[in-house]
């Protein structure tokens, strides 16, 4: 059974940078691709990043391209978010969510995923 635990949220001001962490305390892992949402108040779920854990191809939403890191350590069972120059409309609680279907990439609706961590919070001042 995955489960889905994140952490390292937190409120930051503008230009700093954060690392969230997302990790399957099942040790079980048995997803092809990871990603990343967030949630504003008032706003649907949106995508941030994926990554297929088989080959480590990852995709990105344009807000936060080359800003955001997403990547994976298949020994700690482990996904994380590094996310850089961060921006107060960043602000936003963040879910990782698994999915045990196959994608050429990680997919980028949440219907597709399967498993959903409980979230994280990430507020970020001007």
């Amino acid at each position: 059974q995955v489960q889905l635990v994140e952490s390292g949220g937190g409120l930051v001001q503008a230009g700093d940078s954060l690392r969230l962490s997302c990790a399957d305390s099942g040790r079980t892992f048995s997803t092809y691709a990871m990603g990343w949402f967030r949630q504003a108040p008032g706003k649907e779920r949106e995508f941030v990043a994926g990554i297929r854990w088989t080959n480590g191809n990852t995709n990105y939403a344009n807000s936060v391209k080359g800003r955001f890191t997403i990547s994976r350590d298949g020994a700690d069972y482990t996904v994380y978010l590094q996310m850089n120059s961060l921006k107060p409309e960043d602000t936003a609680v963040y879910y990782c969510a698994a999915t045990e279907r196959d994608y050429f990439t990680a997919p980028t609706t949440p219907a597709s995923y399967d498993y959903w961590g409980q979230g994280t919070q990430v507020t970020v001042s001007s």
